[in-house]
């Protein structure tokens, strides 16, 4: 069963205090591969696995009926960094 965009995105919005959100069905609209980029200051002090583990609880019914889900975490000021570089 596909994974709809916007219970994707309630769910992540409803856990987490947003700075940046980004979520890319990356299986042409079948709901069974995506990509979030979440930049958040629930990040502060936590290393890559422990916010990816933090999204995998929040999302653990959704990832369960995707395919492929992959993830990129980032504090505000990680994020200003990364885009500084032009990335």
């Amino acid at each position: 069963m596909p994974v709809d965009l916007n219970v994707l995105e309630t769910a992540i919005r409803t856990s987490f205090p947003i700075t940046h959100l980004e979520i890319e069905d990356q299986s042409n609209g079948c709901g069974d591969n995506y990509a979030i980029v979440l930049v958040s200051e629930a990040f502060e002090g936590k290393t890559t696995l422990a916010r990816h583990r933090l999204i995998n609880e929040v999302l653990k019914d959704q990832i369960a009926q995707m395919h492929a889900f992959s993830q990129k975490t980032f504090t505000p000021k990680q994020y200003e960094a990364h885009l500084a570089k032009g990335a």
